[in-house]
């Protein structure tokens, strides 16, 4: 059965870094897309980035530049380092994953993730 948890989320202060994790089941990262999503309140889910069979990687305009998503092979696990963070990026982060292509679409994906929060104060 597939299933997806996030984790690594918390407060911090503009300028620092946070690494989110996505530990994955059911789906290998090599065989799948794997994508970070936000949202905040009110506002429509927004791709973030995502990695498409462990090494094609793509990213929205507000992460390029700032985040890097890559894979663990041993933990069969996800990363999303996001670095010069900024209080525009507070939100709900999620990953998601489905077979074949990678989209930003949200209804493309079919396995979603609890969430894990990410606040960033100026």
């Amino acid at each position: 059965q597939e299933a997806l948890e996030e984790s690594g989320g918390g407060s911090v202060q503009a300028g620092e870094s946070l690494r989110l994790s996505c530990a994955i089941s059911g789906y290998t990262y090599r065989r799948a897309c794997i994508a970070w999503f936000r949202q905040v309140p009110g506002k429509e889910r927004e791709g973030v980035a995502w990695i498409y069979n462990g090494f094609g990687t793509n990213y929205g305009d507000s992460a390029r530049g700032r985040f890097t998503i890559s894979p663990d092979s041993a933990k069969n696990t996800v990363y999303l380092q996001m670095d010069s963070l900024q209080p525009e990026d507070t939100a709900m982060y999620y990953c998601a994953a489905k077979q074949s292509y990678c989209s930003w679409s949200r209804n493309d994906y079919a396995s979603w993730g609890q969430g894990t929060q990410v606040t960033v104060s100026s």
